[in-house]
């Protein structure tokens, strides 16, 4: 550990931390930006505290509990005055984010710096600096795992087209927001369909917000769903790409339309040109679509309907059909 404690490697470190800390508030993902990108980011806490650690060096006024106690309430008050200022600033704040920041000052801390106590035999104090050494270890280890499983996720919606989303998937919480849950019937050819509950709010329904970018490559977008009443229910569909995201959010720059359940179960295949040539000044990006909704506009009572297929279809027709319906 001579290194982490000579003055080069703090005199690096003051450097890092110079370098490092204007990203808490400038640069890096925002709101639209994808998973794998923003779990990525999130490691940049551990780095910058721990750096930071470096440079300050708490052991040189403190020791033993004391240096601990007093390093770890530091580390706490300062990520919570960043993630206020973060959050002032329009950009998201996280509580997770300050449980990063500790991770990062007691990696460095447990190898530069390690708990021990003066009246205790050595043995004693050298397990302490092991266990809270393989401890720091550990928790770094499952911060990168969850970065490691984002990017196992993210490969696998790349690469399951034509499926936009696969009704095989649990966790639907990882690509959907909504009242919407997994359901075990009205099932098509998957192990779960979506059961959405919509209520008289002004605007209820579901966003998917991860799916596969990639459309160029397909003519038609296949909806299944089913309404188990006996009346119909008009739902509204909205598509945007990316830019639409990061633009002003206007009505006229994304795709929108009206698809009207049936009792029972509908098809509907929607043409991908028509969802292309929506946005009023442009073509939206259809190797960058970013979010599919579905929502109803103040409904006169809660309903419940059920999403049972989600899927890119190619075909060789040149159907002039913008929205075709189909119900069994």
């Amino acid at each position: 550990m001579a290194f982490l404690s000579g003055r080069l490697s703090q005199r690096l470190a003051l450097c890092a931390v110079a370098v490092l800390l204007p990203f808490f508030f400038v640069g890096g993902p925002d709101w639209a930006s994808d998973p794998l990108y923003k779990s990525a980011w999130n490691l940049g806490h551990i780095l910058f505290f721990g750096t930071l650690t470096l440079a300050i060096r708490p052991h040189q006024w403190l020791d033993g509990w004391r240096l601990w106690l007093a390093s770890t309430t530091a580390a706490l008050i300062a990520g919570c005055i960043i993630e206020l200022l973060q959050g002032d600033l329009g950009r998201q704040s996280d509580i997770q984010d300050v449980f990063r920041n500790l991770i990062g000052m007691w990696l460095v801390m447990s190898w530069v710096s390690p708990l021990s106590f003066n009246n205790a035999p050595a043995p004693i104090n050298l397990a302490i600096k092991w266990l809270m050494r393989a401890g720091a270890i550990l928790l770094l280890a499952f911060q990168l795992q969850a970065v490691f499983d984002v990017a196992r996720q993210q490969y696998r919606i790349a690469h399951q087209l034509p499926l936009v989303y696969d009704f095989n998937t649990t966790g639907a919480w990882r690509y959907w927001s909504g009242d919407v849950w997994l359901a075990e019937q009205h099932t098509e050819n998957a192990r779960y369909s979506l059961r959405l509950k919509l209520s008289t709010d002004h605007y209820s329904g579901t966003t998917l917000h991860n799916l596969p970018a990639n459309w160029t490559d397909y003519d038609r977008l296949y909806i299944a769903m089913y309404n188990p009443a006996s009346t119909p229910i008009t739902l509204s569909l909205r598509i945007n790409d990316l830019a639409h995201d990061r633009g002003d959010n206007a009505f006229e720059d994304r795709y929108n339309t009206k698809l009207t359940l049936k009792p029972g179960v509908n098809h509907f295949h929607i043409r991908l040109d028509a969802i292309k040539t929506a946005p009023a000044t442009r073509e939206m990006d259809m190797d960058d679509i970013r979010r599919l909704v579905i929502f109803t506009t103040q409904l006169d009572k809660p309903r419940t309907v059920f999403v049972t297929g989600l899927k890119l279809e190619k075909t060789e027709k040149h159907d002039h059909e913008q929205i075709k319906q189909e119900t069994d």
